[in-house]
């Protein structure tokens, strides 16, 4: 594994994980009349500490998608999964919940899960494959998949909504990772115009700007708990999913290999729930309280 990859994987989780910590703090404000709309963007775009946040995210971005230009996707996505660890960190300073148990277990699984499924699957890069139906069924499926969770979110508001939506942003970004490692090829092949006539840097921006709507309304509806685990879960399975369906990413296969690559999947997955559910994560504000955004 590059010593730059990882500096870069981990570097990116930090930004991210500390970003998500102050836009839920802002988000969790809002009106609820925003649920799902681009207006919660407006009304939180005004807010110091969620221009603050999301200055990290797109730092954590650029900073990720340099890793994904340098290693294989199947390696930078469970490093990503990482960031959970630096926002428990931050929350539990503004908390002052001690890690206790729970949060001792979740780290060591978190941890645990992340070296067991490298070192098991060893991933290496391999020339993407060629065949449209290939990318755009995974890509389709994910996609699909992510409007169905946002459909049910937005009938079950208050209760599994957030959740849903958390796993639907997940798999959006774990995509947009995937159309982040192609762009960066076309753009060291070809430069600035093989990059902006290919359809996948729009793509980006499209997952994106909707990944960020979808996060958002979930920091708005709920504490960073119910929404982050299932966002950071998700992210690295579509990523993965991406890497090794269309991308060339290689893991080993064999029945050894394979029995520890999905221990330390289910070891991130636990871990991630474990960290996430965990006190110290910020409770946001109460709904009857968000009638404006408090700048």
């Amino acid at each position: 594994m590059s010593v730059l990859v990882l500096l870069l994987s981990v570097g990116a989780a930090c930004c991210l994980g500390f970003g998500f910590v102050l836009q839920q703090n802002a988000a969790s404000h809002a009106p609820l009349g925003d649920f799902l709309s681009p207006r919660l963007l407006l009304d939180l775009v005004r807010v110091p500490r969620w221009l603050g946040g999301i200055g990290l995210m797109i730092v954590g971005m650029v900073l990720g998608a340099i890793a994904l230009s340098n290693g294989e996707i199947s390696l930078v996505e469970p490093l990503l999964a990482t960031n959970l660890v630096f926002a428990l960190v931050l929350s539990r300073r503004q908390t002052r919940q001690p890690l206790g148990r729970q949060g001792w277990a979740g780290l060591l699984l978190l941890a645990g899960g992340v070296t067991a499924f490298i070192v098991a699957g060893q991933p290496q890069g391999g020339d993407a494959r060629t065949d449209p139906f290939r990318q755009w069924l995974i890509i389709g499926v994910v996609l699909g998949l992510a409007l169905l969770l946002t459909t049910y979110a937005k009938r079950s508001l208050l209760s599994a909504g957030p959740v849903l939506l958390g796993v639907a942003a997940g798999l959006l970004y774990g995509v947009q990772d995937a159309l982040t490692r192609v762009s960066g090829q076309r753009f060291s092949d070809g430069g600035w115009i093989a990059l902006a006539t290919g359809w996948q840097v729009y793509g980006v921006v499209a997952l994106g700007i909707t990944g960020l709507v979808l996060v958002q309304s979930a920091f708005e509806t709920a504490p960073l708990r119910m929404s982050l685990p299932a966002l950071t879960a998700a992210q690295p399975l579509a990523g993965i999913a991406c890497g090794v369906g269309f991308l060339g990413d290689r893991l080993r296969t064999d029945a050894g290999a394979l029995t520890w690559e999905a221990l330390g999947l289910a070891g991130i997955v636990v871990g991630v729930v474990l960290l996430g559910m965990h006190p110290a994560m910020p409770s946001g504000a109460a709904p009857k309280e968000r009638v404006r955004v408090q700048v």
